[in-house]
C-alpha cells in the first residue's frame, strides 16, 4: 500500500508540473489564419450548414481547423486535486483506474507537443491522430479522422453526462464536420491538439468552443468499465 501510495503521490507531483509547462502556445505549432510574417488574414464568419448542404473537401487540408489565439494556460493544480479524489479512488474497479490512469500518462506524455497536419508522433500530431494515440495506449481502437471517430461509441447527449475519456467533437470547419475532436478529462476542461497551440487543456466554456460544440460520443469498451 505505502508503495502504491508513494507512485500515485509521484504521479501527481509529475502530472502537475507537465501540465504547468506544456499549456503555453507551442512556437512551433502550425498556425493557420496568419502568413509566415505574423500578419493575421481576414477572419470568416461562422458558416452553418444544414444536413444535406455540408460538402467534404477531397483533402482535408484544403479545409483548415481555425482555432482562437486566446486561450489561457490550465491551472494543473486543478488536474491534480481532481486525481486525488474521490472520483479517481473511490468505489472504483482496479480496471478502471488503470485505464484512466494510463490515459493521463499517455496525455501528459503528448502535452505541449506541436500541431501538425497528418502527423502521429511527438514531432507534430493532429486532432483526430491525438485522441486516436491516447485510446491506443489502452489497446483502445479508434479510426483516423474526426468524421470517422464521430461515428464510433455511444452518443452522449447531455453536457452533464460527461465523463473522463469521452471524445468531444466540434464544428471549426466549413466544410468539414466534425472538424475537431478531443477528450474530455473532467471539470468541464478538455485536452486536444489545437492548430495554433499544439496539444493543450482548454474549457468546454471557452466561447469559441461553447458555440461550435455538436457532441460526444463514448466508446463501448470504455462504457464496460464505468
Amino acid at each position: 500500500m505505502d508503495l502504491l501510495k508513494s507512485e500515485k503521490t509521484l504521479l501527481i507531483f509529475f502530472a502537475g508540473f507537465i501540465f504547468l509547462t506544456g499549456c503555453s502556445s507551442s512556437s512551433d505549432s502550425i498556425r493557420y489564419g496568419s502568413d509566415n510574417n505574423g500578419n493575421k488574414e481576414e477572419k470568416e464568419s461562422p458558416v452553418r450548414y444544414g444536413k444535406n448542404e455540408i460538402k467534404v473537401p477531397d483533402n482535408d487540408d484544403d479545409d483548415p481547423d481555425i482555432t482562437p489565439d486566446d486561450l489561457t494556460p490550465f491551472d494543473a493544480s486543478v488536474l491534480s486535486e481532481k486525481y486525488n479524489s474521490k472520483e479517481w479512488n473511490s468505489g472504483i474497479s482496479s480496471d478502471v483506474a488503470t485505464l484512466k490512469e494510463t490515459m493521463l500518462m499517455e496525455i501528459i506524455k503528448y502535452m505541449n507537443t506541436p500541431y501538425k497536419f497528418g502527423g502521429n508522433s511527438k514531432d507534430g500530431i493532429d486532432c483526430s491522430a491525438f485522441t486516436q494515440t491516447v485510446y491506443g495506449s489502452c489497446s483502445l481502437k479508434l479510426l483516423r479522422s474526426a468524421r470517422e471517430q464521430y461515428t464510433q461509441g455511444v452518443p452522449i447527449e447531455n453536457k452533464g453526462d460527461l465523463k473522463f475519456g469521452d471524445l468531444v467533437f466540434f464544428n471549426t470547419r466549413k466544410n468539414v464536420r466534425p472538424g475537431h475532436v478531443g477528450i474530455y478529462i473532467g471539470d468541464d476542461l478538455f485536452v486536444h491538439a489545437s492548430s495554433k497551440h499544439g496539444v493543450i487543456v482548454t474549457p468546454l466554456t471557452h466561447d469559441y468552443y461553447l458555440k461550435r460544440y455538436m457532441g460526444a460520443r463514448r466508446m463501448e469498451e470504455f462504457l464496460s468499465l464505468q
